[in-house]
Parts: structure tokens; C-alpha cells; sequence
């Protein structure tokens, strides 16, 4: 009888060992510096109290969610962040007085950084490099500490999008878009939508391109799933010149007025992202999509399926054009990690990273690095979600989340026999920043 709680203990011992990671394993993912695929930093100050260049469509007066326990005023994580980045002891949620405190500590350690405040953020999270998603870069968001991803779905949406707007969500966003198109005529030196299709792909979409890559960009990003299915129609190659003279006729008899039907629209809108997604593998440019359950009441989760993307992946014509999936496809996980059996798709661990705790992700990033190791992403995606919940606090979190989940994953990997521990070393280097400088043709340091 008494064998039984001995052998129970055992279990219980054998278990809490295969749930912690090595210290070996940790103190070498803890100690690489990374490179971050993804996240919304903000200029550094004096330009951080007006920059709305983080995103072109920011999240923080959508309709209100249910909002995950990670993004939640009382998350203790918050604290561990505060106390690392500012060197306060506060405790969640913050009262008044401790708002104020919080305020006074970032405000100091801003001041005494001044233009390096940016890069100083990203050392506190041991970030070498940092893929920026923002629509311009500036003041102390610059290479090489910073690399441009812009935004492109302004150049998919160039009708009357009134019929598009078909959430509260979507009504605010697509005027949006309409802002930042016009910042890209103005960029081309237009006035106006020019009045072809061959017209507007030749004198704005692909100078547009050209001039974010000469600006730097390492990849465009879509946050298509915010503003429709990420289902992109991909007729055959027989079908292509058929195709594009339909969508000609669609962007010719609407660009001067009327609201085109939502099947003729997305025809064009799919035509516009093929081009753009052909022209950016050209120029050496991934391309980013967000691909998560996304932020407001209104998202289609289900349109956010990452195998909607899977004949867009099939077409032999993008071969040369690297996909990658934002956020890890989160609640799609393994269908995304099914997806990257496709030579041209990768995964980023962003946003899941801050979102999901790290024991829980590690559980599919292990699926992933078992099956598909050379193709996925450390990420964070830092975003300034409050005031209190800054950038700042969202990379470090991030960064560490992931790094814990990475060091679980290795570990279960290694001690079940399934990698060496040289094998988990390298996977480690390959995760946190080999895979996107290889991805990038980027040197490896």
C-alpha cells in the first residue's frame, strides 16, 4: 500500500523535472541576443508624445472585446517589466498614486536617454535587432538597430469603400487607409487615383514599392484580416490575362464614383494583392500578414485561417516571394504549422509571445521545431497599448515569454531523446535570430 504514494511522487517528480527547462539551455537563450520579427515601437523623445505612425490602423478605439488576462490592468507580469525597465516596485492594478509613480520613472529614464531611449528599450530586452511595423521610421527608430516594414493595404482598396465598412470596426479603419493612400499620392507626386488600372499599378503601387524598399524595408506587412478574409482567389495561368482585364474594367468604371459589389471588389483587391506580393519577392521583400484572432468584437476569426492562404502558396509564380505569418496563427496553430511544409512560408512567435503564457506556447512551438525548425521566428510585437502598458513593457514581456517557451520546448526536445544537446544549442540561435537573418539575407554575426 505504501508503494503507491512512492510511485505517485515519482511521477509527480519525473513530470515537474520534463516541465522545467535546463539551465543550460535557458542561460544560452537568455544570453543571445535576438532579432525581433515583429513589433510597433515608437520614436524617441521628444517625438513619442505625438507619433500615430506605430500603426496604420491602431487598435485602441475599436469596439470593446473581451480582453485576454495577459492585456489585463491586474496582470503580474506588468510588475516584473516596471521593475526591470524603470526600477519601480509596483503592484497591480495600479492605484493613482501609483500611476503617477510609473509615470514619473519612465519620464526620467526618457530624459536621461533622449534619442537613444528607443535602442535603450530594446537592450533592456536583449533585442540586437528590431523588425519595425510602422508606417515611417524617425527619430531613434533608424538601421541597423531597426529595420522598416511598411504598410500596404492602402494600395488594395482604391474604390469607394463604403460597402467594405461593414462593422463599426471597419468604418473607422477604411478612412484610415484612405489617409495613408493619399500620403502615397503625395509620395508619387499625384493629385488623384490615376484613371486606369495600368495607370495606377505603373504611377503608384509599384513606385510605392519601390520607394520602401530603396527606403530600406526588409518586408511589407497586410493587416488584410482586419479588413476582410485573407482568402485570395488565384486563377490559373490560363486565367491570368482574363483576370487582369476584369479588374481593369472594375477599377475604370468605378475609380470616379459608385460602390462597387463586394464580389467585383475583392476580384480587384485579390488581382492588386498578387501584383503587389510578386513585386515585393522581386525586390527581395517578404511579406507580412497579421495572422491572429485579432483585436475589437467585430474580427472574423474565421477569416483569419491562415489556409485560406494555402492556393495563394501553391501558385508557382510566388517561389520567390517569402510569406510570413504574424503571430503564429493563434487559435490556428497547427494549421499554420502544417502550412510551413510550403518552401515559402514562415511563422513569428509575436504577440502570442505576450498573449499566451509561455508554457502553453511552448507546447506548439515544440510541434513546430520538431517538424519545420528553419522556419520560424522569435517575435514580440511591443506595441503601446496603454499608458501604462507601453511598448516598452510589451517587448520586455514578449522577449521573455518567448525565450521561456523556447527554453521548455528545447528542453522536452532534448531530454526525450529527440535532439542532442549541441542540436538544442543550434535551434536555439536558429529561432532567435539565424532563421531571419537567413531569411532576410542578412550577415549572421
Amino acid at each position: 500500500m505504501r508503494l503507491i504514494p512512492l510511485i505517485l511522487l515519482c511521477t509527480l517528480a519525473a513530470t515537474a523535472s520534463a516541465q522545467s527547462p535546463s539551465p543550460s539551455v535557458q542561460d544560452l537563450i537568455n544570453s543571445t541576443p535576438a532579432f525581433d520579427n515583429h513589433a510597433h515601437p515608437k520614436l524617441s523623445p521628444p517625438d513619442d508624445a505625438t507619433d500615430r505612425d506605430f500603426d496604420a490602423l491602431p487598435v485602441d478605439a475599436m469596439a470593446p472585446q473581451t480582453d485576454p488576462a495577459a492585456y489585463r490592468p491586474d496582470n503580474p507580469q506588468l510588475a516584473d517589466a516596471w521593475r526591470a525597465l524603470f526600477h519601480v516596485n509596483l503592484h497591480t492594478p495600479l492605484d493613482a498614486a501609483s500611476t503617477t509613480k510609473l509615470a514619473a520613472a519612465r519620464a526620467a529614464v526618457k530624459a536621461r536617454e533622449g534619442a537613444h531611449y528607443s535602442a535603450w528599450v530594446l537592450d533592456q530586452a536583449n533585442i540586437r535587432t528590431m523588425a519595425a511595423n510602422r508606417v515611417s521610421m524617425g527619430n531613434g527608430v533608424e538601421s541597423p538597430r531597426f529595420l522598416w516594414v511598411p504598410y500596404d493595404d492602402a494600395l488594395l482598396f482604391p474604390l469607394d469603400n463604403t460597402a467594405a465598412a461593414d462593422t463599426p470596426d471597419r468604418a473607422q479603419f477604411f478612412p484610415l487607409e484612405d489617409k495613408l493612400r493619399a500620403r502615397y499620392l503625395a509620395s508619387a507626386h499625384l493629385s488623384v487615383l490615376p484613371p486606369t488600372l495600368d495607370d495606377y499599378l505603373a504611377q503608384l503601387v509599384l513606385p510605392t514599392l519601390q520607394s520602401q524598399h530603396a527606403g530600406g524595408a526588409i518586408a511589407i506587412k497586410f493587416e488584410l484580416a482586419y479588413l476582410r478574409t485573407l482568402s485570395i482567389a488565384d486563377p490559373t495561368p490560363a486565367d491570368t490575362a482574363a483576370d487582369k482585364a476584369r479588374a481593369a474594367d472594375i477599377y475604370a468604371h468605378y475609380i470616379h464614383g459608385g460602390v462597387p459589389s463586394p464580389a467585383d471588389y475583392k476580384l480587384l483587391q485579390d488581382f492588386l494583392f498578387r501584383t503587389i506580393a510578386l513585386e515585393a519577392g522581386q525586390l527581395g521583400m517578404a511579406v507580412h500578414l497579421h495572422g491572429l484572432a485579432g483585436a475589437g468584437r467585430y474580427f472574423s476569426i474565421t477569416g483569419v485561417n491562415p489556409l485560406n492562404l494555402e492556393p495563394l502558396l501553391n501558385d508557382p509564380r510566388f517561389a520567390h516571394t517569402n510569406f510570413v505569418l504574424l503571430h503564429g496563427g493563434w487559435p490556428y496553430v497547427h494549421e499554420a504549422g502544417a502550412l510551413l511544409q510550403k518552401p515559402n512560408f514562415y511563422l513569428d512567435l509575436s504577440q502570442q509571445a505576450i498573449m499566451i503564457p509561455a508554457r502553453t506556447l511552448s507546447t506548439w512551438l515544440r510541434e513546430w521545431l520538431e517538424l519545420y525548425p528553419d522556419k520560424v521566428l522569435f517575435g514580440t510585437d511591443g506595441y503601446p497599448y496603454s499608458d501604462t502598458f507601453g511598448w516598452e513593457e510589451a517587448t520586455w514581456i514578449g522577449a521573455r515569454n518567448a525565450r521561456n517557451a523556447l527554453a521548455m520546448a528545447l528542453t522536452g526536445m532534448e531530454r526525450d531523446g529527440e535532439i542532442s544537446p549541441a542540436r538544442a544549442a543550434e535551434l536555439a540561435q536558429m529561432v532567435l535570430h539565424r532563421n531571419a537573418e537567413t531569411l532576410y539575407k542578412l550577415s549572421h554575426p
